[in-house]
């Protein structure tokens, strides 16, 4: 009896005993599994943190703040013009290059020359003073690319047709807003500084500058089955347009003439391609808002 006593109280010693270090080693326990899950749930956290903040700077880049007008067929004119580039964010062609695509660069040295090129007022009311500035490293003649611009600008079918809106082409002094052609990293670059996403596709407007992509410039759009001349003058129009207060338009219907201010670079929508802001009666071509 005092045997089985004694064994009876050394069980009891060696089970509390044994408590006692359950105890500790059990709390041990939880208490790593309690810090790895949470561990885990904050790097989870950081990790949500850090795509929230990449979203925003996405969203940052398509979303133009005030001073900034994306482009049309490249507003993007994103922009992502007439297209900005923007946008821009809008590009020509169904037609054949009058360059390959592999004489576009991708990026030129960043520094800009001024055209040495000026000229008369054209239009009635507000006249604006520009310049056209073409980025260095391409293969492109400001002088030429300015009077092209200018033709554009004075055409009777341009802007100068709402009697109220005139501009000039000028190579020093003041000017309200400059035309710069640039490659696409360049265009980027400008654009992106002011939020717009350009993709290296697009046009943009930005500020008192109209950034205009040389790959659009050169190659058109395969939105726009006309010369590239033809959408030459809807970058330009288009553009100028957001300088002069105009939004984006939508197609009017299937089969007319679709406004510059459309974003005809993302698809004519059953419109037909046009470059042109006013018809050869005079009457502006429009089409419903878009936001």
């Amino acid at each position: 009896m005092a045997a089985q006593s004694s064994r009876r109280r050394h069980g009891r010693r060696r089970g509390k005993s044994r408590a006692a270090i359950a105890g500790p080693l059990g709390v041990a326990v939880v208490l790593l599994f309690v810090v790895s899950a949470g561990y885990a749930a904050w790097h989870k956290s950081q990790d949500t943190v850090g795509s929230a903040v990449l979203d925003q700077g996405i969203t940052a880049t398509t979303t133009p703040p005030p001073s900034a007008t994306a482009k049309g067929g490249g507003s993007p004119s994103t922009r992502p013009s007439a297209g900005h580039s923007p946008k821009s964010s809008s590009p020509s062609a169904s037609h054949t290059p009058s360059v390959p695509p592999t004489s576009v660069p991708k990026s030129g040295s960043g520094h800009f020359s001024t055209a040495k090129a000026s000229g008369s007022a054209s239009g009635h009311g507000t006249i604006r003073r520009y310049k056209v500035e073409v980025e260095g490293g391409i293969t492109l003649s400001a002088t030429d690319a300015a009077h092209e611009i200018a033709a554009v600008l004075a055409n009777p079918r341009g802007w100068t047709a709402d009697g109220h809106d005139g501009f000039q082409l000028v190579s020093s002094g003041h000017a309200d807003f400059v035309i710069k052609i640039a490659t696409p990293d360049t265009v980027d670059d400008i654009c992106g500084a002011a939020g717009l996403l350009t993709r290296g596709e697009v046009n943009c407007d930005v500020g008192a500058t109209v950034v205009v992509n040389l790959k659009r410039w050169m190659l058109g759009s395969p939105e726009f089955d006309g010369p590239i001349g033809d959408y030459r003058a809807l970058i330009i129009n288009h553009e100028v347009g957001h300088r002069i207060g105009h939004h984006h338009e939508g197609c009017p219907g299937p089969g007319k003439p679709a406004p510059v201010m459309m974003q005809q670079i993302k698809g004519l929508k059953g419109c037909t391609a046009n470059q042109w802001p006013y018809d050869t009666h005079g009457h502006y071509i429009s089409g419903p808002p878009v936001g």
